[in-house]
């Protein structure tokens, strides 16, 4: 914590389990909370402001985005993520509540991959492959809290983790940076670089579950818009086939706004990767989800290639809820801002391998507005 700025005085660390003391509050927007020490170091909880009443809280365990509380179009906050009431629970086994997900965010195929001729064997951890980075991913990780400010209408927390050599069977050190950003227009912006000191593969998501109805309801009748006319169809494990396959007549085309109680009633899931119509690199909206009882809506903007659609089938109940208020079945969706699944195995996808000397940078975005609020589509990038 010492690179922290100096704004911060810490005293008395509180015992391992214990609960959080709040210490500093600024005026513009950033509160930072003590939770005391882990077997890894100390942990802590930012709350950013933006004063319009939205708040965005998240820890330095696995960088996760732990609460995103926005108003209704009757002016009623609610948290729109799932996760838990304090930071030390995202330190118990839960599937990956707003966490950073890595080195490498879904599945590698035989959990293994050759680059420049040498093979690394990777942690299994989904059958035989290797799943969001194995079992000791960044998810399960405490990041270095750099820095926490507000700049304008902007409430900004830094972290960074340096993931070492053969770290889950991944080569290379790669220094991992990610910031969390909430300004005036009511953006939660996630902003990701990495370096490596030696060839590597990455492939990072955030891995929030979102539930527009404040957790009050599933998310069946949730209206999902997709800007993809494709996705990378899967094997039964998973891992893609290699092919692209249009959406249109199949359950995954959501080119136009549709609910999913229909589809899924029929028989239909969703835990795909969706090939974005956007150009590399580019900020660009891909993703529109609108819950027409509470009127909130979440404009979703990425850099990324691809975004895995995920809406477990399972009860959340077992994890809890915030409020001692257990979640349900199809109490979630992902919307996870990703290169493809398994690309090591596939030249045809874009690459994920990084190199010395280069950057990896990844920007998502997104976006609460609500029902009859107006507005463009599109965003200021500035």
């Amino acid at each position: 914590m010492n690179r922290l700025r100096g704004w911060i005085f810490y005293a008395v660390l509180l015992l391992i389990g214990g609960g959080c003391r709040t210490h500093t509050k600024t005026e513009a927007g950033v509160e930072t909370i003590d939770c005391g020490k882990t077997e890894k170091g100390e942990l802590f909880q930012f709350r950013l402001s933006n004063g319009k009443g939205t708040t965005v809280s998240v820890t330095n365990w696995g960088a996760a985005l732990m609460d995103v509380s926005v108003p209704d179009k009757r002016g009623n906050l609610a948290s729109v993520v799932l996760g838990f009431d304090s930071a030390h629970q995202y330190r118990q086994s839960h599937p990956k509540f707003g966490s950073v997900v890595g080195r490498y965010a879904n599945r590698i195929a035989g959990a293994s991959l050759e680059l420049d001729g040498v093979t690394y064997a990777l942690d299994r951890n989904q059958r035989n492959n290797c799943i969001h980075g194995g079992t000791e991913g960044f998810h399960q990780q405490l990041f270095q809290v750099d820095t926490a400010y507000v700049s304008a209408d902007t409430a900004v927390v830094r972290m960074s983790y340096l993931s070492r050599h053969l770290e889950g069977g991944f080569p290379g050190n790669l220094q991992l940076e990610v910031a969390y950003k909430l300004n005036s227009r009511n953006e939660v912006i996630l902003e990701y670089t990495a370096t490596t000191d030696r060839p590597t593969v990455i492939n990072l998501t955030n891995h929030s579950y979102f539930n527009l109805s404040g957790g009050e309801r599933d998310v069946l009748a949730h209206r999902y818009r997709i800007v993809a006319d494709s996705v990378t169809p899967v094997d039964s494990a998973g891992i893609p086939t290699g092919e692209r396959m249009a959406v249109e007549g199949t359950e995954y085309d959501f080119r136009q706004a549709d609910s999913l109680g229909a589809r899924m009633d029929n028989g239909a899931s969703y835990d795909i990767n969706y090939v974005l119509d956007k150009g590399p690199g580019t900020l660009s909206l891909v993703a529109v989800v609108e819950d027409p009882a509470s009127g909130r809506i979440l404009k979703a903007y990425t850099t990324e290639p691809g975004m895995q659609f995920y809406v477990p089938k399972t009860d959340m109940g077992k994890y809890g809820g915030r409020n001692g208020k257990p979640y349900g079945r199809y109490y979630g969706f992902c919307l996870e801002m990703q290169h493809y699944p398994d690309a090591p195995h596939h030249p045809a996808f874009p690459s994920t391998v990084l190199r010395p000397g280069e950057v990896y940078r990844q920007v998502t975005v997104y976006r609460f507005e609500t029902e009859g609020e107006g507005g463009s589509q599109e965003r200021d990038n500035d």
